[in-house]
């Protein structure tokens, strides 16, 4: 058993010595319930025994029948510290383990586990308490990664907003429109910091509105192509369209908006991470029971230690990019993830360093 701060394994050798007051208390009461039981035995065997006697003759030789009677009240009183004994082995010590457990997770101690080679059902449950326990550390290091990652992110446009809005009142900076539009650049990033966290938030929660209607992934794919053909172009990139299927046969139940916010973000990735004389591609294709979207590109790739942390909130391959040389904010592919999620599709991605990378999005077919 694994040792905490909140010395969980000096918990269990008090459990397992009986100093645990959980412990004690149960076992008491077990001693109750099973001594109950033997007086009763007792009561109702001494006044059989006693009708018997009174019912007897008097003469004869009764010294059988009165060691049988002896030896009655001894058998089961042994009887019953066997199966008072192996009652608490089986049904007490694992109930007070999950207890205790469920205390220390109430205190706040998400490191417990308890031992799962229990009889029976108590097996089941400590497997399903550990697996609980398992996903509150993970949720846990989660919201605390979460509110490291805002804070961080929050904090270099708030500093510029306050240091150039300081800098107009102390006179070190003119209020001309430099100063002003430069303000105005931070603060609008600051609304799409709050607009994506709050996309995020209720995506993963299942709480993100979505309009579905019927439209041909062809549509989809068109409209984003249209939206980034001059970013394209100024970059000295080829953004082509391949689709291999007729529009009505490429029909999926999604909510544009949102599917065109996610294969937004990849090609604005695919652009970002493409060099010049590159190219992005936007294709679409039929599956037999889903429509398949797929964004590469011919850029830089992704290595492979990074390519399972490409999802993660503020996850940034290029950890030495400043916000200046274009690194988003490291929300866009986990916003992407969530909304395919949302509708109940998957998204995938494979990638070789220098050769490229290939987002691969599946919407079933309703």
């Amino acid at each position: 058993m694994r040792a905490d701060k909140h010395g969980w394994r000096s918990q269990r050798h008090a459990w397992q010595s009986g100093r645990n007051p959980k412990r004690r208390y149960l076992f008491w009461r077990f001693v109750m319930v099973f001594g109950m039981i033997w007086l009763v035995f007792i009561a109702a065997l001494l006044l059989v025994s006693l009708a018997f006697l009174a019912l007897r003759p008097a003469a004869g030789n009764f010294l059988p029948e009165l060691l049988i009677v002896c030896s009655i009240p001894l058998g089961f009183t042994l009887l019953i510290l066997i199966l008072g004994r192996w009652a608490f082995g089986r049904v007490g010590a694992p109930l007070v383990d999950v207890m205790a457990a469920a205390d220390a997770v109430a205190e706040g101690d998400l490191d417990v586990q308890v031992r799962e080679n229990m009889p029976g059902e108590y097996g089941r449950l400590a497997r399903s308490f550990n697996r609980m326990t398992a996903r509150l550390r993970t949720a846990e290091l989660q919201r605390r990664s979460l509110t490291a990652d805002v804070a961080h992110e929050l904090r270099t446009p708030l500093h510029i907003v306050q240091g150039n809005l300081e800098g107009i009142l102390d006179g070190v900076y003119q209020p001309d429109e430099a100063h002003i539009r430069a303000t105005v650049e931070e603060t609008r990033l600051l609304s799409r910091l709050v607009d994506d966290l709050q996309t995020l938030s209720l995506a993963e929660s299942g709480a993100l509105p979505l309009h579905r209607i019927r439209v041909s992934a062809d549509d989809l794919l068109s409209d984003v192509l249209t939206s980034f053909s001059a970013q394209a172009e100024s970059a000295n990139i080829a953004l082509e369209l391949d689709v291999t299927a007729q529009p009505d046969d490429l029909m999926v139940l999604v909510d544009p908006d949102r599917i065109d916010q996610v294969l937004s973000n990849l090609v604005v990735n695919a652009l970002r991470h493409t060099p010049s004389g590159g190219k992005v591609t936007l294709g679409a294709a039929r599956l037999p029971d889903s429509v398949r979207l797929t964004v590469s590109d011919t850029g830089v790739g992704i290595l492979p230690d990074d390519l399972p942390h490409i999802f993660d909130r503020f996850w940034k391959g290029e950890r030495s990019r400043s916000r200046l040389s274009g690194a988003g904010s490291g929300l866009g592919l986990a916003i992407a993830r969530q909304l395919v999620q949302a509708h109940q599709g998957t998204i995938q991605v494979e990638s070789q360093p220098g050769q490229g990378t290939s987002f691969t999005i599946d919407l079933k077919i309703e």
